[in-house]
């Protein structure tokens, strides 16, 4: 049976710079890659693609931040050689430290969109 998955929410804010006639999109969360892959503001689905694409030899972990570098709340996830995936949340804002191990990437997927929306930025 195939695993599925809610598509969370998103929402986007646009602001305006009047002076200059322009929309500025506000960025909140970075996800990043070992192997180089960079998405801004990741949906649930692609953050499920990005922890599905990971492997064991180049490409073992995906860090998800916020994109305002004077926040420091962030969380990971790495592919263990033991299988599944080691999972770590932190931000020292809330004396938050979770870590855990978890095996389906939908289900971590689901998690860190939930832990996201809670994240001040």
């Amino acid at each position: 049976m195939a695993e599925t998955m809610e598509r969370p929410t998103a929402m986007l804010i646009v602001t305006s710079d009047w002076e200059r006639g322009e929309s500025v999109v506000r960025r909140y969360y970075d996800a990043n890659t070992e192997n180089g892959n960079h998405i801004d503001d990741p949906s649930g689905d692609a953050l499920y693609e990005l922890i599905e694409d990971l492997n064991d030899t180049d490409n073992t972990f995906v860090i998800v931040s916020a994109a305002d570098e004077a926040l420091t709340w962030w969380a990971s996830v790495a592919r263990r050689e033991e299988g599944g995936f080691e999972v770590v949340r932190r931000d020292p804002s809330r004396h938050e430290h979770e870590v855990e191990i978890q095996h389906r990437a939908s289900h971590i997927a689901k998690d860190l969109t939930i832990w996201l929306a809670g994240r001040s930025f």
